[in-house]
Formats: C-alpha cells, structure tokens, sequence
C-alpha cells in the first residue's frame, strides 16, 4: 500500500521493515495476487443476486442442507463478526461441506425460532436474520455464476444500530 498509494520506493520501505527490496517487491507481488484473486470474476446482475440469495434464504429457513450446498459455491469463504459481543466463528469457513454442515447444525442445536427477510446493506442485497424476534444479524453475501461465493455474517451490535431505518442518499 505504501508503494501503491504514497508512490514510496521499495527500497525505503525494505529499509523501514528490515527487509531486502527484492523481499519487499516479491511481497507486494504476492499481495496484489492475492487481492485480484479475491476479487469477483464478473458483476452479476441485481436479479441473479437477489436469487441467489432467494435459494439461500429457503435453504437457511427449512434447514435444508442439499439446499445450501446447491447454491454455496465450493470454495465459499464464510466470516463473522460478533464484536466480542456475539458469538461468530473465530476464522473464516472455507467449502461448501463445511459452512452448509455449520449453518444446519448450529441451527439444530440454538432451539430458536430463526426468521429472515430480503433487505439492502451497502448497495446489495442481504438477509436481515431475527432470533424470537429480535435482530441477530446481518448476512450480506458475494455472489459469482449464480452462486454464493461469500458470506458475510454481521452480529455485532455495534454494526446493527442502523440496520432496522434506511437512509436516505442525496446528491449535492
């Protein structure tokens, strides 16, 4: 980033971490590989999202574990956020198997009444989940080909205070 967005030369930042400018250069190259292999392949349209999502949504309510693993992509990549607040899986989630047998299990055993409803967070669209009612959480997801390739669950309150009120955007 230093290199990116301050225009400094991998030689000032080799001599500020330590480190051999070819070291620095090999580092940068790896981290720009690894951020373009993050990034969507195509931009889905609003409507393949919102059935992606749709097919999520059915899957996640009747607990549908062939349901989820027919709309995860197989190497989804599920994170959480619980702000030390929530409890959220501590590392990322990575295949269909595991998050789908996660998603189901972990809803067998909550003993909950688990509900969710198409919103819009950031532009996209995501669930908004409420455990007996109350707002738990946020899934907001990345979808690629039709299928899920992201899942983003949100539970820490600190990130939810707005989420029930749309706000309005104006341009000036």
């Amino acid at each position: 980033m230093l290199r990116e967005v301050f225009s400094i030369s991998h030689e000032e930042i080799a001599a500020a971490v330590g480190k051999s400018s070819a070291a620095v250069r090999q580092i940068a190259h790896r981290a720009r590989r690894h951020v373009d292999a993050r990034r969507p392949r195509e931009v889905v349209s609003p409507s393949q999202a919102r059935a992606a999502l749709e097919s999520f949504r059915r899957a996640l309510d009747t607990r549908d574990l062939q349901g989820l693993l027919d709309v995860l992509a197989p190497q989804v990549v599920l994170v959480s956020d619980g702000g030390g607040v929530k409890q959220a899986v501590p590392q990322p989630i990575t295949g269909a198997g595991k998050v789908a047998r996660m998603i189901v299990s972990g809803l067998g055993k909550a003993q909950v009444a688990l509900t969710s409803e198409p919103t819009m967070v950031n532009g996209n669209p995501a669930l908004l989940l409420r455990v007996d009612g109350e707002i738990d959480g946020v899934i907001a997801v990345r979808v690629e080909d039709a299928r899920i390739t992201g899942l983003y669950y949100v539970r820490n309150p600190r990130k939810l205070t707005r989420i029930a009120s749309e706000t309005p955007l104006t341009l000036r």
